[in-house]
């Protein structure tokens, strides 16, 4: 009986604790709490306000290197090519048109020679992974901070970027096709008044090849005599001693060995020992061992 009262008293004063929070929470609520990204420092600190982002009255900010929507700004483009070759998606679509003459610069200096018929973005096949962004060598093609470009219609993603009418897309290519007319009658006539030089002929190396005659058979090869080369007489030389004289080989030169010097006392030694007389060898005499011989033969 005294653990059911207990338990009443506890969920009491929990009830309690947790209505005073509510109503703390409930008096600072009256404001909205103005909208800031989880990554500010003082995010967590303020905890008592209206939470809910008034959209599109009130925006979240988003970071400066955020992969949102595509913008190009066409006066800075050069029509290179280069995003579209490397989009794995094949979302830019481009027309090239090439004109006669320089049209103009970009912000960096950059001579503008192609005109940009087409330059479509389809934003719903986009991935967004910022390839084209990363090689276009005149930074016209950016990301763009707008996150929400939802829409009732796909054709409403794909964004158009270039501004030239269809008269003056019309206009451009006549130009372009007479200047190449010009171009090609211009190199006609250039090569028509420049005659062909004549080519010298080469001068032949060496004689006349030597005609060969077919070979017949039967018919024995001739045999091709070498000339004899007369030999020149060596001198002989005259005998100025016996035959015997000449013909003996001179004998080999023999150097005597030359003996370390000794101190005097061990060359004195050594000439007694040279002087002594040398013994005389005693003969070895083998002692004669007569045969045995059996009883029956002495008897």
């Amino acid at each position: 009986m005294k653990g059911y009262w207990r338990n009443i008293k506890t969920a009491t004063k929990t009830l309690k604790e947790g209505l005073k929070v509510t109503a703390r929470h409930m008096k600072d609520a009256r404001n909205q709490r103005t909208a800031i990204v989880p990554l500010a420092e003082n995010y967590f600190e303020k905890q008592n306000a209206i939470f809910t982002t008034q959209y599109p009255k009130e925006k979240l900010p988003v970071p400066d290197h955020g992969r949102y929507k595509l913008h190009n700004e066409i006066d800075d483009c050069i029509v290179c090519d280069k995003c579209a070759k490397v989009c794995p998606v094949n979302c830019i679509e481009i027309e090239p048109l090439r004109s006669v003459e320089e049209i103009g610069k970009t912000s960096d200096g950059t001579p503008k020679r192609i005109y940009a018929a087409k330059f479509n973005i389809d934003m719903a096949k986009c991935c967004f992974c910022g390839l084209c962004t990363t090689v276009c060598p005149t930074e016209c093609l950016t990301m763009t901070d707008e996150y929400d470009f939802s829409a009732f219609d796909f054709a409403e993603h794909n964004v158009p970027f270039a501004t030239m009418t269809p008269m003056e897309i019309l206009q451009k290519k006549k130009e372009l096709e007479e200047f190449n007319k010009q171009k090609e009658a211009a190199k006609a006539l250039s090569k028509e008044a420049v005659p062909k030089a004549e080519t010298p002929a080469k001068p032949k190396i060496g004689g006349a090849k030597p005609a060969f005659k077919p070979r017949v058979q039967g018919a024995k090869p001739k045999v091709a005599v070498k000339p004899q080369i007369p030999q020149k007489k060596t001198e002989e030389p005259k005998e100025t001693g016996s035959s015997e004289e000449s013909k003996a080989k001179p004998k080999p030169v023999f150097r005597p060995k030359v003996q370390p010097r000794r101190p005097s006392g061990e060359e004195n030694e050594q000439q007694a020992k040279d002087e002594a007389p040398k013994k005389a060898a005693r003969p070895v005499l083998k002692p004669r061992v007569q045969p045995k011989r059996d009883k029956n033969e002495e008897e």
